[in-house]
């Protein structure tokens, strides 16, 4: 199973912030785009998106940004993905049509391979896979001088 890349970033984007629990400034698109490389267009849809699923309370205006919208132990990683990930059908046997659809047993395998993968992810918190929070800091760029240039 592999994940989109819009759901990758979704969760990048909160454990970015899961790491830093006691910053008082908002988070900025500018700054993730930034951190880990990425379009803006692309982050804005997705911070968008997870505030719109509560997962970020956004502000908007001059001063605004995000954070995390409820405590990183209440995120839970299989109903994240679930929310983000448009199908997690493991296969589309329609396109182009399988003459062995009728009779295949290999949809209702993979089927219960995704419902193990979700069932794994939905025994994790985002705050689960920030435990190691100093280590992830340490691997991130010093942004005080070029995310004020940004503003």
């Amino acid at each position: 199973m592999q994940l989109t890349r819009y759901t990758d970033f979704g969760v990048r984007t909160l454990m970015y912030l899961a790491i830093q629990p006691d910053r008082t400034t908002l988070f900025r698109i500018a700054e993730i785009t930034q951190v880990f490389d990425l379009s803006p267009n692309h982050i804005s849809k997705i911070v968008h998106h997870l505030g719109k699923l509560g997962y970020l309370e956004t502000i908007r205006g001059k001063m605004g940004g995000f954070r995390l919208g409820k405590p990183a132990s209440e995120i839970n990683l299989g109903q994240l993905v679930r929310s983000l990930e448009n199908s997690l059908v493991a296969i589309d046997c329609s396109k182009p049509y399988c003459l062995f659809t009728p009779a295949c047993k290999l949809k209702g395998v993979l089927a219960q391979a995704v419902a193990a993968y979700l069932n794994v992810l939905d025994q994790y918190s985002l705050l689960d896979i920030v435990s190691n929070r100093n280590e992830l800091l340490a691997l991130l760029p010093d942004l005080s001088i070029s995310v004020l240039q940004l503003d």
